[in-house]
C-alpha cells in the first residue's frame, strides 16, 4: 500500500513525471469516418500517430488539368482498375515541377470519391510507420491511395528502405485495397551524380548499369508505372492559357477576349517565371483576368 502522507515536492515531482508520461502516449483520436471523409493525413505522436481527417479537399477536376491528356489517362484507367477489383500497378508520377503530378491524384479523388476511393496523404519522414497506415485501413470497405507527395530521398534513409520493402511485397507490403502514387521531380527518387555512370561493364557487348545506378533505380523499378511530365512547348502553354482565360470568363460571366497584348503578356510571364506548364498557365490567368475586370 503506498503512503499518502507525500512531501510537497515529492508530489510536484509525481505530477510532472505524469505530464511526461502523458505526452509521450498515443493521442486519443476519433476512429475516421471514411463514409464521410474521403482524405486524411498521418500525423506523428511521440513513438506511433493517428489518421487525421481532411475537412476541406482540393477541387481540381481532371478536365481542368491541361496539356497531360495522355498521363491522366494512364492513371484513370489504373485507378479504375484498382476500384473494380482488378490488377492495378503502384503509380510514380516523376517530371518538371507545376506540370500537374499532384493535381492528377488529388483530382482522381474527386473523380472516384463516390465509387469508394479514399486517400491517405503521409509525408517522407513518417514512411517509417507504413505498416501502421496499412493496419489502420486494410479492413476498411473502401479503396486506399497511399499519396506520397514531392517525395525525394538521401543515399541511406530509413524511410527510403521501407517504401521499397513495401513496394517489393515484403512483410510491409500492402494490402490489396492499398496502392501506393509518389510524386518526385526525381525519375530514381534519389539524387543523381556524374560519377555514378563510372564502372559499367559491357557484358556480351551491351553496355551494363554501374552498381551505384542498379542501386538507384531499384526503387522506382519498383514501380509498375512510371507517369512522366515534361514542360511544355510554347504552342501547348498557350493553349493552356486560352484554356484557362475562358474558364474564368465562364465563372464569372464575363468575356475575356484574347488578343495579341494578352499572348505577348503569357510568353513573358513564362519567361519570367522560367517554365511553361499547367501551373504557369493558371498563375497568368489569374493575374489577367484579375486586373482586366479591375480596369
Amino acid at each position: 500500500m503506498i503512503s499518502m502522507n507525500l512531501k510537497p515536492e515529492s508530489v510536484a515531482q509525481f505530477e510532472r513525471l505524469m505530464s511526461s508520461v502523458e505526452m509521450l502516449l498515443p493521442k486519443a483520436v476519433e476512429p475516421v469516418d471514411w463514409s464521410a471523409c474521403h482524405a486524411a493525413n498521418w500525423r506523428r505522436h511521440s513513438f506511433s500517430g493517428y489518421l487525421e481527417p481532411v475537412k476541406v479537399t482540393d477541387s481540381t477536376r481532371l478536365d481542368q488539368l491541361l496539356g497531360v491528356e495522355e498521363q491522366k489517362q494512364t492513371m484513370v484507367n489504373n485507378t479504375r482498375q484498382f476500384l473494380q477489383g482488378l490488377p492495378a500497378n503502384n503509380a510514380l508520377l516523376w517530371g518538371s515541377r507545376g506540370t500537374g503530378k499532384s493535381s492528377i491524384v488529388k483530382a482522381l479523388l474527386n473523380e472516384f470519391g463516390d465509387d469508394g476511393l479514399r486517400i491517405i496523404q503521409v509525408e517522407k519522414e513518417d514512411l517509417i510507420y507504413i505498416s501502421e497506415i496499412f493496419a489502420a485501413v486494410e479492413n476498411q470497405p473502401y479503396r486506399f491511395i497511399m499519396l506520397c507527395d514531392d517525395l525525394t530521398f538521401e543515399t541511406g534513409e530509413l524511410a527510403y528502405k521501407m517504401l521499397k520493402s513495401a513496394l517489393d511485397g515484403s512483410v510491409y507490403s500492402a494490402p490489396e485495397n492499398v496502392l501506393i502514387y509518389v510524386t518526385s521531380n526525381r525519375r530514381y527518387l534519389l539524387p543523381e551524380y556524374e560519377g555514378d555512370h563510372l564502372g559499367g561493364k559491357y557484358v556480351k557487348g551491351e553496355l551494363q548499369q554501374s552498381e551505384i545506378q542498379e542501386e538507384k533505380s531499384s526503387l522506382s523499378d519498383r514501380f509498375g508505372i512510371w507517369v512522366p511530365f515534361h514542360v511544355f512547348s510554347q504552342e501547348r502553354y498557350l493553349e493552356a492559357v486560352k484554356l484557362c482565360v475562358e474558364r474564368w470568363g465562364q465563372k464569372l460571366g464575363r468575356e475575356i477576349p484574347w488578343s495579341d497584348e494578352l499572348e505577348n503578356a503569357a510568353i513573358k510571364w513564362s519567361h519570367d517565371k522560367t517554365k511553361r506548364c499547367g501551373r504557369t498557365a493558371y498563375q497568368f490567368s489569374k493575374n489577367w483576368v484579375g486586373k482586366y475586370l479591375l480596369k
